[in-house]
């Protein structure tokens, strides 16, 4: 009875849960907010102790503080929706200026060849293409698992977050590199803002647990085909994206 005690903490667990149900998005901040150099280093401290393929922790963070910094990056994101809006891309798009007002900005970076640490044969063979592949998966889902920690603990010190991972195109990369010091062998992943909000943060849509989650085989009621998955997109997308929950049909 003991050994099973020692598995149910469930007052350890609500607490975990009020840190995640309260890790809200914002997209403006309120910017006359200073964030304490002691706070950066325990978001930091918390990513850190991510999970990660062979233990390779193959992330690292650079920190933003400088004002003209924040509004260059805010300056291509901006010029990116407008390249979005141009290719009729549909998609709907915060306002990225908000990116300027965050006191807290960390910019998630990971060098690629860490995936040499992953599974891989590296001889150039069509199997070594798909053990690529899975290994580039390995990374990515590692930088996510740290960049989450992260910002579960700016929740848990009470501020509001924004996870903006719109940078995979080549052209990101050539313009936050140069402002970073970052070398060409390494990528920006993420980008993680947080601070206080402008105006009161509000809870976004999230699915019911049982559409997310079946028991020993896949439900096939939670199978959806590309018809469907498009309807959603044209309907409901928009909604849930950026609407108080309160106010999703």
């Amino acid at each position: 009875m003991a050994q099973a005690a020692a598995f149910d903490q469930r007052a350890r667990y609500d607490a975990l849960m009020d840190v995640v149900r309260s890790r809200m998005t914002t997209r403006q901040f309120d910017p006359s907010y200073t964030v304490p150099r002691e706070h950066y280093e325990l978001i930091l401290e918390a990513a850190r102790h991510a999970p990660s393929g062979a233990n390779a922790q193959p992330w690292h963070y650079v920190v933003v503080t400088k004002p003209e910094t924040k509004k260059a990056i805010a300056d291509y994101f901006v010029d990116e929706q407008r390249h979005r809006a141009k290719l009729k891309m549909k998609f709907p798009t915060p306002n990225y200026r908000g990116l300027e007002t965050a006191p807290g900005m960390i910019v998630v970076a990971s060098d690629f060849r860490w995936t040499r640490a992953f599974p891989v044969l590296l001889d150039g063979s069509e199997l070594d293409r798909q053990y690529h592949e899975n290994a580039e998966r390995i990374l990515l889902q590692s930088v996510a698992a740290s960049t989450m920690s992260a910002h579960l603990a700016a929740a848990a010190l009470g501020y509001n977050v924004w996870w903006v991972t719109a940078i995979g195109q080549e052209n990101a990369q050539k313009a936050m590199k140069p402002l970073l010091g970052i070398p060409d062998e390494i990528a920006v992943i993420d980008i993680f803002c947080f601070g206080p909000p402008a105006k009161p943060p509000y809870k976004r849509w999230k699915k019911d647990l049982d559409e997310i989650a079946s028991w020993d085989r896949f439900d096939p009621r939670q199978y959806r085909s590309l018809a469907q998955i498009d309807a959603w997109i044209q309907e409901k997308r928009s909604q849930v994206m950026y609407r108080d929950e309160s106010k999703v049909d």
